[in-house]
């Protein structure tokens, strides 16, 4: 079968060539060079693959990956929890070994009482997943993401470690992908498509790593091991300073799990990626592949609820392909532009899960698909952050919903991060949510009562306005994020929390990146139910549960507002004609302010291209947030790149910015 599968993705395999003729550069897409495998660890510069391909884990690989780390962990007299998964968060194995903890308890290292998920214990199992489906998610050919990149870009001060910086560029974004998410959908041995939910959201904790093969990304591992004999449970935290180059032994196993030719290629790494002057970390240690030896006799393959329904290990999806979810868009209106739509019947490939729709808000189906489309012409221009070579475009998905929450179109480079398909509909909502007339009532109405106090909060937070959400102020997702970091403004010390934020200290109640105050408390209870073994009554793992995020008990009119929790970094726009809210615009994929160009822009020309000419990311005459102030800092509406565009020196691109 591993004989087969390779001769069959040799043959298949195409190379393509990207051009931008303005700029008279064209950069060629090939294979990296490989002996029965993939892109590796040692290939160099200058050979870069087309993201479209037929590369998936056999069962046979998978069951060699974890063969490996079952002896990385026996060369380090470790017991691990392994599992693995494929691009699209299939889970393909999940193996236990003998004497593994069943449980790990969820650390920060700053506060040692249950708050939240800080200090909750959830089965090692779920965790595994968590940092498989992480390190799949967060990467593509032009970049390799591990979760020690994710807790670098999670936290209060990016670096972590260095205090008085902003916080981390994704911040918030580790509470994406949940179980709970009305986009991403439950695992039942293949027989729903289309990206998976993670039972803890985005891992930040080391030791989750991209699969990859001819340099594409193919799928996920994680570890969460003990030391052999310890009775304790495991911990599932985060890297607190990335300058002591701690050395982690989850780490350790799961990189030596993977071949050489299956680890990221060297040169897409995160570590040759920087954002904000700062390099991004990918791991703190490399060790040699371990041995290929049969090893499976020291524990056992277990299904898991929800996410599996085998034991055994199962081959995982060809990313593209209609079985994965994702494959090329047919509309023609996006001919040339390089997208990709999700399917829900592998049969019919040509019907989207999400076409543009027209909305009861307002919005017609032309303008859906007009933003949709320049959304994704401005993504082919820009000049992407965090993918390599120097020059690529940035690979994004760009959703559009409706004045309710409902999404009403959603489009994706072929390449762009699985991350951002949930992440990009999250900001949408997000930016919806607090620029609705329902503001108040609604935020109010999320989550538990604890809830309470941060929104009325920020309802009086700004003095100039004695009340900011009754929809008479525009807020955007970087808005949002503005008064959702620990400090206000964001990494001042001197200065207290921003009023949607957990205090960084206060009794009983510290800040951690598992506890973040509003965010998280939109969805914990629903987080929640969905988790065994953390010692909270009533959480009876069952996935049948929770089909959204918000809690189905209160306003059932407005759940789709926050049936997938919400986001606060940018990248999310309310859209309005004139004065009126009809809906919401959301892009993730290739850098917080392309995220925002893409989707300010988007909406602009798309109102042009439709023949709409009160169509804006922004009201007419209503206030927008960044005319708030607090102490004499303004909020941030949108922050576009300077010089964003391969193919033109223009810079301040966006207008009324």
């Amino acid at each position: 079968m591993f004989l087969k599968h390779r001769l069959n993705a040799l043959k298949t395999i195409k190379i393509r060539n990207w051009a931008w003729p303005a700029l008279g550069l064209s950069v060629t897409m090939g294979l990296l060079a490989c002996g029965g495998g993939g892109g590796g660890g040692s290939s160099g510069g200058g050979f870069f693959v087309s993201p479209l391909g037929v590369e998936f884990l056999s069962d046979t690989e998978v069951s060699n990956i974890v063969g490996r780390a079952i002896q990385a962990s026996l060369d380090r007299n470790q017991t691990s929890t392994i599992a693995v998964v494929d691009r699209v968060g299939n889970v393909l194995a999940v193996y236990q070994m003998t004497g593994a903890a069943n449980n790990t308890t969820i650390t920060s290292g700053l506060n040692p009482t249950t708050v939240q998920l800080d200090g909750a214990v959830v089965p090692s199992t779920l965790a595994a997943i968590s940092k498989a489906i992480t390190g799949a998610y967060l990467s593509s050919s032009g970049n390799a993401f591990s979760t020690r990149t994710a807790s670098q870009i999670v936290q209060e001060f990016f670096q972590p470690g260095e205090v008085g910086q902003p916080s981390g560029p994704l911040y918030g974004v580790q509470f994406s992908q949940l179980p709970c998410s009305d986009l991403n959908v439950w695992l039942s041995q293949h027989a729903t498509i289309g990206p998976k939910r993670s039972p803890l959201g985005l891992s930040a904790d080391p030791g989750g790593f991209p699969i990859y093969e001819n340099g594409r990304v193919v799928g996920g591992i994680g570890i969460i091991a003990t030391p052999s004999g310890s009775a304790v449970n495991g911990t599932y935290g985060l890297d607190r300073n990335i300058l002591d180059n701690d050395q982690d032994i989850e780490e350790q196993i799961a990189q030596a799990a993977l071949p050489t030719e299956m680890r990221a290629p060297t040169d897409i790494r995160a570590n040759r990626i920087t954002a904000n002057g700062q390099t991004f970390q990918y791991t703190n240690s490399d060790p040699a592949p371990a041995s290929a030896a049969s090893v499976l006799a020291n524990g056992a393959f277990v299904a898991i609820t929800g996410y599996k329904s085998v034991s055994t290990p199962i081959a995982g999806t060809a990313y593209g392909q209609g079985a994965s979810g994702y494959v090329a868009t047919s509309n023609p209106a996006f001919t040339g532009l390089n997208t990709f739509n999700l399917i829900t019947n592998p049969a019919d490939p040509t019907t989207a899960r999400y076409p543009a729709t027209a909305g009861a808000g307002g919005l017609t189906q032309a303008e859906v698909q007009n933003i949709l489309v320049e959304g994704m012409k401005i993504a082919n221009r820009a000049r992407a952050q965090i993918r390599r070579p120097l020059g690529s475009p940035a690979d994004v998905t760009v959703s559009v919903v409706d004045s309710d929450g409902s999404i009403l179109g959603l489009v994706r480079s072929s390449d762009a991060p699985i991350f951002g398909t949930d992440v990009s509909v999250q900001k949408a909502r997000t930016a919806l949510a607090f620029s609705s007339n329902t503001a108040l009532t609604d935020l109010l109405d999320s989550g538990d009562n604890s809830n309470d106090a941060l929104v009325n909060a920020l309802n009086t937070f700004f003095a100039q306005q004695a009340q900011v959400l009754d929809g008479t102020v525009a807020f955007s997702g970087r808005a949002v994020g503005n008064v959702h970091r620990p400090y206000f403004p964001d990494g001042d010390t001197s200065q207290p929390k921003g009023p949607l934020s957990t205090a960084i200290s206060e009794a009983g109640n510290n800040w951690s990146p598992f506890n973040v105050g509003f965010q998280l408390n939109v969805v914990l209870n629903q987080v929640l139910s969905n988790l065994a073994g953390t010692g909270r009554a009533a959480n009876v793992f069952d996935p049948a549960l929770n089909t959204t995020c918000a809690d189905p008990t209160v306003n059932a009119a407005r759940q789709k507002r926050f049936a997938n929790g919400m986001q606060i970094f940018p990248g999310g726009f309310p859209i309005y004609k004139g004065d009126t809210l009809v809906g919401a615009v959301g892009v993730s994929g290739d850098g917080v302010d392309q995220d925002d160009m893409v989707g300010y822009l988007g909406v602009i020309n798309g109102a042009t291209a439709a023949g709409t000419a009160n169509m804006r990311p922004f009201p007419a005459t209503l206030r927008r947030a960044d005319g708030l102030s607090k102490g004499g800092q303004f909020l941030k509406y949108v922050q576009c790149p300077q010089a964003p565009f391969n193919d033109s020196n223009a810079t301040n691109v966006c207008p009324n910015s």
